[in-house]
């Protein structure tokens, strides 16, 4: 059970293991972009790729769901950002209960955006955790789980895609060690939990307010979605890259600084935050340099 491009590198991992798929459900076809086009979650195209048959439910609180897994009398169910809480009717039909991959290292970040929440906390180092479902949120004993270092130039897009394909060995590793009986599940110290919880577009604003380091991790993590972003008087700027300045500036938060003609160089609570790519009314994220070609900013401009 999985939806997004995270969980497909672990569909693909399985259909070439040992262990035998049954069936893939998904949630169902939605309509994306400004056509408003009706697209196939990215798990239902590589599993119709690979040969095996689909479910899409609207719902999976429902007998019929059940019974259609029932019919199939599986082992175990594997989830992996599905987008539905799992019944507990459903969780008890498998054999062996129901699995899932977590992109995090568990009770660290429960909640649906571990990722992007790992690297705007300045996290040095996340990971995967596989562990048995149960009717809490992400709270589950865990069974395996894999380091990942998260490096300065790291953004919430290239650490989903390396997670995925780290999570898909883990996944396969997993299944293996619960069909020869050598795990142990482990119970979460919940003194230790943190949670991720779901950002909003209107959450990638920038608080000028926060140290200039605190602001360079958030853009990372909020990059791809929900993007980074500040206003100039009216107009809406899109940060994508910058770089933290350990030097002091008695300007107020937001202001841009005086002295860099190329640059766009702007007071923070603490430091300085330098602009690297942007990306304004034309659509295109461009470097700060090619970007104040064709958008004057005066030094002296608060953004927020």
């Amino acid at each position: 059970m999985g939806t997004p491009d995270f969980a497909v590198p672990a569909l693909k991992a399985l259909h070439q293991s040992e262990h035998k798929i049954l069936l893939v459900v998904t949630q169902p076809d939605r309509r994306k972009g400004r056509g408003r086009k009706l697209a196939a979650p990215p798990v239902k195209s590589a599993a119709l790729e690979m040969g095996y048959d689909v479910l899409q439910p609207e719902s999976i609180k429902t007998d019929e769901f059940n019974a259609s897994i029932a019919s199939l009398t599986p082992d175990l169910l594997v989830v992996i950002a599905f987008g539905q809480v799992i019944p507990k009717a459903v969780l008890q039909t498998p054999a062996r209960g129901a699995i899932n991959l977590h992109a995090s290292l568990l009770p660290q970040y429960r909640g649906p955006a571990p990722i992007q929440w790992a690297i705007i906390k300045g996290e040095k180092k996340t990971g995967v955790t596989t562990m048995l479902i149960d009717e809490g949120l992400d709270t589950g004993d865990m069974l395996l789980a894999k380091k990942v270092e998260i490096s300065d130039t790291e953004t919430s897009g290239t650490l989903h895609d390396r997670l995925a394909e780290v999570g898909a060995s883990l996944v396969v590793e997993t299944l293996d060690k619960l069909a020869d009986g050598s795990l142990t599940p482990v119970p979460q110290d919940e003194e230790l939990s943190s949670y991720a919880p779901l950002l909003k577009k209107q959450d990638g604003r920038i608080d000028w307010s926060r140290p200039a380091r605190e602001i360079e991790s958030f853009i990372r993590g909020v990059n791809p979605w929900p993007g980074a972003f500040t206003f100039c008087d009216d107009r809406r700027l899109k940060i994508y890259a910058a770089k933290f300045l350990d030097m002091e500036t008695a300007a107020e938060p937001g202001t841009v600084l005086v002295g860099f003609p190329c640059e766009l160089r702007v007071a923070t609570g603490q430091g300085v935050l330098v602009l690297e790519e942007i990306q304004g009314a034309s659509g295109k994220c461009l470097l700060t340099k090619d970007f104040l070609c064709g958008c004057h900013i005066a030094p002296g401009t608060k953004l927020g």
